[in-house]
């Protein structure tokens, strides 16, 4: 007889998730590792007295630069709330709901169980706390102990980390990433910086990484010995993993073959810039082993690993599966996406991977599942019908076309549903971007159609003004492109301009826009390029930022991907900064921000203070702020709000048509 399955209480006490989940599946399921709230914690301490003293910090010449973060700690009623919140009491609970307490109650930031299931890995917080950089950089230990809470082994007992180059290269001294070898009882894992952190030092070895196995007594072993910095490792059986590294500054990312047991026969695999989408060989399959770690994903006889990759190509994405021969090298395609559809790996489900979990889509068929056989056969599990089938009929293609120094463009054209350029003329018409940098004008370039995808908006989306009887450019790309080691950002305002100039011809030239009906927005550093290019340019007739920064002298220590300081490129960080130009915007610009925006530099004072450069320049604008809302808008009010505002802002300022207007 088959019972329905049901859910049971297996706590009284509250899970403390501040930092991750806040519970885990011990290796042999027995029961759950997991991070409770402590006994009688009581209420929150009162935080809206008046304060005792003034906020203090002191610095003595010590080199400490801090990017901008946000919601930090601010001064001891903080600290009080950090240490309510945060402070929890490991414990396992078994599967009859007896729960035991595992060591004594800290604000624990991480914890994980060894794969044997005898020791618990934990990192934890130590005061003094710092108002200046976030928690994961505080004064911290970490320490592995048994079951019962008895420490065996301390890794590191580390110091404060507020004097981290700002480079993104750069990493903290001692260990970091401490980890448990999947295939392994208990064994750690860990890396070294080897050039004091900062890449700017001369070093043939960046990174070493070290592994040391209960009962934790002896000498480490070097595993290996990194020019750049590490990045992971995925683990096997058999004394296979994979190592990974990843270096910024060039954007490369190396794959290492590596034997954990003899070092010496470690090789590369691959050797690649990462924003390569043309040539990515795809990601390392991994499946959960009998201890519920993910390892790597074997063939039946042992001889090959599985790659799964989006399979970009000019004419569109094609996912694919493929088998690596560990000995040669080698790789065979075992399968690849149809043409005209969208259909990614999900999963491997049997031994010697032939039939494959998979999620299907085209462009006129939403994501649903199926068993695909490498035989052909397919069974399909879920039948989602289209969430939005008013938009069914919406119009898409991907467009390219070539910047003023050559580097090619590319975009994708959304018209709304029943639009006929001959009988309908040009419509108004909204480009909505976000510039990203690269080191590379060829991988730059690379345009990848998305014809084969199933796309409908959700949320907030840009693209809800297809109702409106818009057409929409979306994602036009905008490259910044430093080469010959040159910095992208010391040309970013010439490139941007480049950028849109060549959009703009584009949709010009198609006949489905007209020079005088063009908008321009974004999110983010979305919306910073959008504030720029209303700065330094009369192509658009409005614009819409939402929760962008503007004023680069706010984020000093570094932005987005720029590495160097404000005093390194004052003039870079003046001439990016649209608050620089804010008497130039003569374009009514349309300003949206979450009030609690806790993403890194766009703290909601940033719009607040664009629009009063603005204002003050007698510049059109409005700014509106959203309600406890963060970098992303996820209340219902906050959603049609915001689309609300964007669509009557187009209304008034892009609709009318200029005959319309003479009239």
């Amino acid at each position: 007889m088959c019972r329905t399955p049901r859910a049971r209480k297996l706590t009284n006490g509250v899970i403390n998730a501040t930092t991750g989940s806040g519970f885990d599946w011990m290796p042999d399921s027995s029961g759950l590792f997991i991070l409770t709230t402590p006994a009688g914690r009581g209420r929150p301490p009162v935080t809206d007295r008046p304060p005792t003293g003034p906020v203090i910090d002191e610095t003595g010449g010590r080199v400490a630069p801090v990017r901008t973060y946000q919601d930090l700690l601010k001064d001891p009623m903080d600290e009080l709330l950090f240490d309510y919140y945060f402070t929890s009491q490991p414990a396992i609970v078994n599967l009859q709901g007896r729960v035991r307490s595992v060591g004594e109650v800290g604000v624990v930031l991480g914890a994980s169980v060894s794969p044997d299931g005898r020791y618990i890995l934990q990192t934890r917080a130590k005061k003094p706390y710092s108002y200046v950089v976030p928690a994961r950089q505080f004064p911290t230990e970490i320490v592995v102990t048994d079951l019962n809470g008895r420490t065996v082994h301390q890794v590191a007992d580390l110091p404060l980390r507020d004097n981290v180059p700002t480079s993104f290269d750069a990493v903290a001294m001692g260990p970091r990433s401490v980890s448990w070898r999947a295939d392994a009882d208990s064994t750690l894992v860990w890396a070294e910086a080897q050039d004091g952190g900062d890449p700017r030092n001369a070093a043939e070895v960046r990174d070493r990484v070290f592994m040391l196995r209960a009962p934790f007594n002896d000498a480490t072993t070097v595993l290996a010995d990194l020019p750049t910095r590490y990045a992971g490792i995925q683990w096997g059986r058999d004394d296979v993993a994979i190592l990974n590294t990843r270096w910024f500054q060039n954007r490369s990312e190396t794959r290492i073959l590596l034997n954990p047991s003899d070092p010496s026969q470690n090789r590369v695999l691959v050797e690649r810039n990462y924003q390569d989408r043309y040539n990515n060989p795809g990601s390392v399959v991994t499946e959960a082993n009998s201890r519920g770690r993910p390892q790597i994903r074997f063939s039946a006889d042992g001889s090959r690993i599985y790659l799964s990759g989006e399979g970009a190509t000019r004419e569109g994405a094609y996912p694919f599966l493929d088998a690596l021969d560990l000995q040669s090298g080698e790789t065979e395609r075992l399968w690849r996406s149809a043409e005209g559809e969208y259909e990614t790996l999900i999963d491997i489900l049997d031994e010697d991977g032939q039939r494959l979990l998979t999620s299907r889509q085209s462009q006129a068929e939403p994501a649903n599942l199926r068993i695909r056989g490498l035989d052909g056969q397919v069974t399909a599990l879920t039948q989602f019908p289209d969430p939005a089938p008013q938009l069914a009929d919406v119009q898409r293609q991907l467009i390219t076309y070539t910047r003023n120094d050559g580097v090619q463009l590319s975009g994708t054209l959304y018209l709304p549903a029943g639009y006929d350029k001959d009988r309908d003329g040009p419509l108004p018409l909204v480009m909505w971007a976000y510039p990203a940098e690269f080191t590379d004008a060829a991988v730059a370039g690379q345009v990848v159609d998305t014809n084969n995808r199933f796309v409908r908006p959700a949320s907030s989306s840009h693209l809800f003004l297809l109702t409106q009887g818009y057409a929409i450019l979306d994602n036009p790309t905008m490259p910044i492109i430093g080469v010959d080691g040159a910095e992208p950002n010391d040309t970013y305002v010439e490139q941007l301009v480049a950028s849109a100039e060549a959009a703009v011809n584009a949709v010009v030239e198609l006949g489905v826009a007209d020079r005088e009906r063009i908008a321009v927005g974004g999110h983010s550093y979305g919306a910073f390029m959008t504030a720029n290019l209303l700065a330094h340019t009369d192509l658009f007739k409005t614009g819409i930022a939402r929760s962008g920064a503007y004023n680069r002298t706010l984020t000093p220590f570094g932005f987005q991907a720029e590495q160097r300081n404000y005093w390194e490129a004052t003039e870079t960080y003046q001439r990016m900064s649209p608050f620089t130009y804010a008497h130039k915007v003569n374009e009514p610009i349309l300003l949206i921000h979450g009030e609690a925006d806790a993403n890194s530099g766009t703290f909601p004072m940033q719009s607040e203070r664009f629009y009063a450069a603005l204002k003050g320049n007698g510049a059109t604008a409005r700014y509106v702020v959203l309600p406890l809302e963060d970098h992303g808008y996820r209340a219902r009010e906050s959603v049609g709000h915001t689309l609300y505002e964007m669509s009557s802002w187009l209304d008034r300022w892009l609709k009318p048509s200029p005959s319309a207007s003479a009239e």
